[in-house]
């Protein structure tokens, strides 16, 4: 794969029938113009591109040697402008937390924060719509297990993502 002078963005990868109930909801309720990328749980938002194979290796070693983590959907978020779902995964946020550690000097502001874990299922709508929204899946929800089966990365190509690699957890 041809390296990229682009951010790079770090996601948790969601279980396959996880993935296509999330992408389905997602796909459902965010206006479709804005659209342009599929369900995800991002970890960090922005790491240089010039440290590609110092977050591979960190990533690869982590996933090698780590079980999947244990992960539930625990409620629903109200952004203002749109509605995620609440993920609690305290393994996948410990280990967010130790590459945070890893990268610290190359992180951005926003990605220094300790991160709520969540999958946005709407963005970018009125408020009305949105609380509209929240009230009916807050209607509906039971929290339920969630499969998170490992890391992947990406680059961010004005508002596109092009995948640059995977790595299951393998560990037991």
């Amino acid at each position: 794969m041809e390296r990229l002078n682009k951010p790079i963005i770090m996601t948790a990868q969601m279980g396959p029938a996880d993935f296509a109930w999330a992408d389905n909801m997602r796909r459902r309720h965010f206006p479709p113009e804005r659209n342009r990328i599929g369900a995800h749980i991002t970890l960090f938002h922005h790491l240089p591109p010039q440290a590609l194979d110092e977050i591979k290796s960190a990533v690869v070693a982590l996933t090698g040697n780590l079980p999947k983590p244990e992960a539930s959907l625990s409620g629903l978020i109200h952004l203002g402008n749109g509605v995620a779902y609440r993920l609690h995964a305290p393994e996948l946020l410990a280990l967010r937390m130790e590459l945070a550690d890893r990268f610290a000097g190359l992180l951005v502001a926003q990605d220094q924060q300790t991160p709520r874990l969540h999958i946005t299922v709407q963005n970018k709508v009125n408020p009305g719509a949105a609380q509209l929204l929240f009230e009916q899946l807050s209607d509906e929800f039971e929290p339920r297990p969630f499969v998170i089966r490992g890391i992947g990365l990406h680059y961010y190509i004005d508002g596109l993502w092009q995948d640059i690699g995977t790595w299951s957890f393998r560990g037991r």
